[in-house]
């Protein structure tokens, strides 16, 4: 999204608004560095929004080869460094909006390689579009695992080319992104990884045949999943029988945690949304950096 199109967006996107809220969309437009917020995630939260600069870093878009498709991804790392620790950062519904960016810097600015590749580009530009329903049935229903399996591979091995150790690689992912952090540790070459909010289970089909649920048992890398207590899409029975699945499994799935937060809502990371719950939200950030940390990525 260009920014000149973003300036439009913001102004649709903070409807019944008066003039005195000219502050809080000029913040709005301070916190997006170039990649702007999804449309479908409306309303926005300008003024809770964390900004995290770029100074001292390599950012901006890259692309890299996988089966004949050029896939887009945001990178961030500290300038001119080389043996960094890798993490892939694995998008909401909404794309690689300014949200996922941040986060890439967010983990730039304490050491990482972070890279978030466009999971659906293949199948659609989210930035389009202004609804979610519509969105997860035109783009993200069409979206296959094994391709963001495949795509995920490659930006390891963008990373490793680039700057980064690819025996030290993590994961981390929100919403839908969550889900396929799960999936992504049992299947690619990752230490460990953190899914915020990550659906579990589900029926399975011909483009996502297993979910975490089934999964769990066989992990390679231990995960720890931040979950809220108030997430109306996540049932915490689900949360229950994924706990047991991770104990019936490999080591790396005995040694995965599971936390549930207090009367926090699903989202309760993403500072630019209602959802947002500064709490939960600054906790669950400590405690994904220890779970580098503990598990050798950083």
């Amino acid at each position: 999204m260009l920014q000149g199109d973003f300036q439009s967006d913001v102004h649709a996107l903070l409807p019944g608004r008066s003039t005195e809220a000219g502050s809080t969309r000029r913040t709005a437009l301070q916190v997006a560095l170039g990649l702007g917020y999804a449309a479908a995630a409306a309303p926005l939260m300008a003024q809770t929004a964390i900004a995290t600069p770029a100074q001292g870093l390599d950012v901006g878009m890259v692309s890299y080869d996988v089966g004949g498709f050029q896939v887009p991804a945001y990178r961030a790392a500290p300038a001119g460094q080389t043996g960094l620790p890798v993490v892939l950062v694995v998008q909401e519904i909404f794309g690689v909006h300014e949200y996922i960016a941040d986060i890439c810097r967010r983990l730039a600015q304490v050491g990482y390689l972070a890279i978030a590749p466009q999971l659906y580009a293949r199948q659609g530009d989210p930035a389009r579009y202004t609804d979610i329903a519509t969105l997860m049935s035109e783009v993200v229903a069409k979206v296959p695992d094994a391709q963001v399996m495949a795509d995920l591979d490659g930006a390891v091995q963008w990373a490793s080319a680039h700057g980064g150790d690819p025996t030290r690689v993590g994961i981390t992912g929100f919403c839908w992104g969550g889900r396929a952090t799960w999936l992504y540790a049992a299947h690619g070459p990752v230490k460990a990884g953190v899914a915020w909010y990550g659906r579990l289970a589900g029926q399975p089909s011909p483009l996502t045949p297993k979910h975490p649920l089934d999964i769990a048992p066989i992990l390679k890398a231990p995960v720890l999943g931040l979950y809220g207590e108030k997430d109306t899409g996540i049932p915490l029975d689900t949360v229950d029988k994924m706990k047991k699945a991770l104990a019936d499994g490999s080591g790396a799935a005995k040694a995965s945690e599971l936390v549930v937060y207090p009367d926090a809502p699903h989202a309760f990371h993403a500072d630019y949304r209602p959802s947002f719950r500064q709490g939960p939200a600054e906790d669950g950030w400590k405690r994904t950096l220890a779970w580098f940390k503990k598990h050798g990525v950083a």
